[in-house]
């Protein structure tokens, strides 16, 4: 078989070695194994960041339905939030913090809906847009702690518990405060943080706001949905299910934190 030309996407030798334990679900050399799983992640790769649909994907890549399928296992067997979570621990003890952190930033994005996605999508006022909310909760440095995906109506204070829940099991209740914009304001969103030995601290903005102004804390959540806003496949709600929608935004957290992670241990060329 040729070797087909490399893509800018693909993952490198250093990033795949790190990577490999966590995605073999079966052993590489297994016997029912058509196609290389270095090259279905390369695929997973370059869909995500282009904005491809599955049935597009270029034919040097193994085919659309394999890609989606090895997809479909990686998500529901939880590997990407499993690198996501070492790689964040990683990059915090290389900037001189704790493996698990004591603080984390709650907020959500409203994504466009697709007509794929239309049959669960919601109508988010504040946004004037029909889509899909992701909720994500993030540590002081952008990393990601927890996401999950709901219509876009679902009001933001409504998903404290789920969040704080998720956060506190990938800290293992290390948590003490979680930061938040006003949409997380009233005694049941902070009810629900006290269940999980978490104090809601609300961010509000300045009374004279002219211009742009940096809030304390909340910037670092933006800043973490900046990022991902670059993989275009996130740029609008193109899944079905929305198990997908949030696996893809663990997939695109794993290349931003996978090559930071290469790049602070002197591996990135």
């Amino acid at each position: 078989m040729i070797a087909r030309k490399p893509y800018p996407s693909d993952v490198q030798d250093e990033e795949w070695d790190f990577v490999a334990p966590y995605l073999s679900l079966l052993p590489l050399d297994a016997a029912q194994r058509e196609h290389s799983l270095r090259e279905v992640f390369n695929a997973l790769r370059w869909l995500v960041r282009s904005g491809a649909p599955w049935r597009m994907l270029p034919h040097d890549f193994p085919p659309w339905y394999t890609v989606y399928q090895q997809t479909q296992r990686w998500i529901k067997a939880g590997c990407f939030e499993a690198i996501a979570h070492d790689l964040r621990s990683l990059l915090r003890l290389a900037a001189g913090r704790e493996p698990a952190p004591t603080a984390t930033i709650l907020d959500s994005r409203t994504i466009q809906s697709t007509p794929e996605s239309g049959a669960r999508a919601g109508y988010d006022g504040a946004k004037r847009r029909k889509g899909s909310k992701v909720h994500a909760a993030v540590d002081t440095l952008g990393h990601l702690l927890a996401l999950h995906v709901t219509p876009a109506n679902e009001q933001d204070r409504d998903q404290v518990a789920q969040l704080a829940k998720s956060v506190q099991e990938a800290t293992n209740l290390n948590v003490e405060v979680a930061y938040v914009d006003q949409g997380y304001t009233g005694e049941a969103a902070a009810e629900q943080a006290q269940d999980f030995c978490m104090e809601l601290m609300v961010v509000k903005h300045t009374e004279a706001k002219k211009g742009f102004v940096l809030l304390p804390r909340r910037w670092v959540v933006e800043r973490s949905f900046a990022w991902v806003a670059r993989f275009r496949r996130l740029a609008r709600d193109y899944e079905r299910m929305a198990q997908t929608l949030a696996g893809l935004h663990y997939v695109a957290f794993v290349c931003l934190m996978l090559s930071k992670t290469m790049s602070v241990f002197g591996f990135s060329s």
